[in-house]
């Protein structure tokens, strides 16, 4: 006999989203800063899921002072929905949870310099067969500065292989690509309207006149590279610029690479 259809499934799933880290409680100066920023952004935020991170304010016991409702109400007037809270306690956690925010206990992105936590192995274990691994990761910590290499060195260390995806396609507009966890290798052009999204590096054998948005997981020192910088967007791990800000003459239209560097946005040309 056979069993009937169910009507529906439960998969895992995961979404796009983005932290506000508040440094401040004051909802006017949030209000002004929102309005700079989305109207520079374009619809870059639009039903943009939103994680509302109150830590930094902790620190001060400033947090609770936070009108969440109009903060969440604020949010909406621009087209972001809030759908979590990171870092909140008493008061203002359960402000959060009448809100309908789920609580989210960390959201420190994977960097560099913040590798995945390992499971320590159990102090009886038997030891592996030839050298030691942690022994030789240490060797290469020590020989090794280069923070590319290192980044290579702890994947390895923890066992991780992080994804690249490769795009032989141009994209046109109103086309979107995330390389969840790893790098994108787009071999075309990201034409106007297009979006490339990356948790790690861009790279852009073609023209970049989309938007392309590296780290988005928050690593800051993941890098956009194009053979012909003309974007209409370029954002790394939450900071971001925008065409309405000209590129230098070196740059636009040619071979250059977009990096952080502190909280700046550098834009350099590629040379050989």
């Amino acid at each position: 006999m056979n069993r009937p259809i169910s009507p529906f499934d439960i998969k895992s799933a995961s979404i796009t989203g983005l932290a506000l880290l508040l440094r401040t409680g004051d909802l006017a100066g949030i209000a002004a800063e929102l309005d700079i920023r989305v109207a520079a952004a374009g619809d870059l935020f639009t039903n943009a899921p939103m994680l509302i991170d109150v830590s930094a304010l902790d620190a001060d016991n400033t947090a609770d002072a936070v009108d969440l409702s109009a903060l969440v109400e604020l949010l909406g007037r621009h087209t972001m929905r809030a759908v979590g809270i990171v870092g909140a306690t008493g008061a203002l956690l359960a402000q959060a949870q009448a809100l309908g925010l789920i609580e989210e206990l960390d959201i420190r992105p994977r960097t560099r310099h913040n590798p995945p936590p390992q499971t320590p192995a159990p102090a009886d274990a038997a030891a592996p067969a030839g050298p030691d691994r942690q022994e030789g990761a240490a060797e290469a910590r020590e020989t090794f500065d280069d923070a590319a290499v290192q980044q290579a060195v702890d994947h390895a260390v923890a066992g991780l292989t992080a994804p690249t995806m490769v795009l032989d396609r141009p994209l046109r507009s109103g086309q979107r690509v995330y390389a969840r966890g790893g790098d994108l290798i787009v071999l075309g052009v990201v034409n106007h309207g297009a979006e490339v999204i990356a948790d790690g590096n861009i790279h852009v054998y073609g023209p970049l006149r989309g938007r392309a948005i590296a780290g988005a997981s928050g690593d800051a020192q993941a890098r956009i590279f194009a053979a012909a910088m003309e974007p209409e967007l370029i954002s790394i791990a939450g900071t971001y610029r925008t065409a309405d800000k000209p590129l230098a003459a070196d740059v636009l239209g040619k071979p250059a690479q977009a990096r952080l560097d502190g909280d700046r946005m550098l834009v350099e040309p590629l040379k050989s």
